[in-house]
């Protein structure tokens, strides 16, 4: 069978979700898999992330531009962490024949901190499922990279037996700087991961990647195994990625022995003292409302005293993720116009149950409070409701009421002279 066909099964069988953005070179693969098209690749990674909250796994079967696209969600997957395993299909243009560029998705895998695999033909079955292992091990999306030239080959094979481990969530207690800290601790194991790899077999001085032949075949391209330095000449599709790299040991800063927790940096921050919604997020928590928080002041909803928030995984990310796990999104207005309105678009064009919280001050509060565009000339036609954030009874009723998918729209005015609050850590 074909290199895609092969990889098209292989995906089916290790997942349980699959979504996908068509374009060369992956349209005939992202067809076989019977991936759900949805609006943009970015929307596309959240709703794996989502599924992936909820245990599932999932991939999304994009090229090579689409990836760069979906880079906000990707990174901040790695320092938020995941449950079930997320793999992202990078197909690779590197004649640019069907492409506006020849980029080289395993730089941005490198960005992102996450493994990235490319398989040969003799590896595609097995590849797809040593990722989706890697993705739960390490806790971040995993890369799988395709090019023509593997898509286009003759494989042989068969689905490796689905074997699933359990990704966790960054540990709550940490800060931001200390989740950075904790994920590069992690990555740190992923050297480890690539040195020992069943995949890598090494039997001659020259080195293969991909469908490119060599005495000895890699397929865990990054970070890079050890042993790949000793091999000359490196064979590859594309740029000299692996050949450039194989020098080095990927081994990020070690920063802190342990990352930072708020209880350790003696502080956590939390909404204004004056800020009108305060009593919208202590409701959600006595409604026992679990939301997916977006980037701005509404990531408050994850720390002290409130703890709402599952996950955050970047601005307008919190729609796509929420409508397949919790059902319950947490945004600004900003963040909802910046990048959350494709998702809504796709949740509402295809009738998933997300509830959409949208707390709209006008303006953009945590980078200076400079006014936004008022959200209600793009959000009409989702027939949203609009209410005053003092208004809690009426919330409430709208909380427990509100068809879904549906957007409530909760308007306040920010406190003047006020910042977030710095209060003192005490366990709780």
């Amino acid at each position: 069978m074909k290199g895609e066909e092969a990889l098209a099964e292989a995906i089916r069988t290790a997942t349980d979700r699959q979504y996908s953005v068509p374009g060369y070179p992956i349209i005939r693969l992202s067809a076989l898999c019977g991936g759900e098209m949805v609006v943009n690749e970015k929307t596309g990674l959240e709703y794996a992330l989502g599924d992936s909250l909820a245990g599932r796994r999932a991939a999304l079967v994009v090229k090579n531009v689409g990836v760069n696209a979906c880079v906000d969600p990707l990174v901040q997957a790695t320092a938020q962490g995941l449950i079930g395993g997320v793999l992202l299909v990078a197909g690779d243009d590197p004649a640019a024949v069907g492409s506006q560029t020849s980029q080289d998705s395993r730089i941005i895998g490198e960005l992102a901190e996450i493994p990235v695999l490319e398989p040969g033909p003799p590896d595609c079955f097995l590849a797809v499922e040593a990722a989706l292992q890697a993705s739960e091990e390490f806790s971040r999306v995993a890369m799988l990279r395709v090019t023509p030239a593997l898509l286009e080959a003759e494989v042989t094979g068969s689905p490796a037996r689905r074997s699933e481990k359990r990704g966790r969530l960054t540990d709550r207690s940490y800060t931001m700087h200390g989740r950075v800290t904790a994920s590069r601790m992690v990555f740190r194991k992923m050297q480890e991961w690539s040195d020992r790899s069943s995949l890598n077999t090494w039997k001659g001085r020259s080195a293969g990647i991909g469908p490119v032949p060599g005495e000895s075949r890699v397929v865990t391209v990054f970070p890079p195994p050890a042993r790949l330095a000793e091999c000359f000449p490196v064979g590859e599709v594309g740029l000299p990625f692996s050949a450039d790299h194989c020098r080095h040991r990927f081994l990020p800063p070690t920063g802190e022995e342990e990352p930072e927790t708020l209880e350790k940096r003696g502080y956590y921050r939390t909404f204004c003292r004056d800020c009108p919604y305060k009593p919208v997020i202590a409701l959600m928590k006595d409604e026992g409302m679990k939301p997916v928080c977006d980037a701005g002041c509404v990531v408050m909803a994850m720390n002290p005293p409130y703890r709402i928030g599952v996950a955050s995984y970047g601005m307008g990310s919190s729609i796509a993720v929420a409508a397949r796990s919790t059902g319950v999104a947490l945004t600004g207005d900003y963040a909802l116009l910046h990048s959350g309105l494709n998702a809504l678009i796709d949740v509402y064009e295809k009738g998933l149950p997300l509830l959409c919280v949208v707390l709209d001050n006008r303006c953009a509060a945590m980078t200076g409070k400079q006014p936004s565009i008022p959200v209600e000339r793009y959000i009409g036609w989702a027939r949203p409701h609009f209410v005053g954030a003092s208004e809690i009874p009426r919330i409430r009723d709208l909380f427990r009421t509100a068809d879904r998918p549906g957007v409530i729209v909760i308007r306040g005015e920010c406190p003047e002279g006020q910042d977030h609050e710095i209060v003192a850590y005490r366990d709780m």
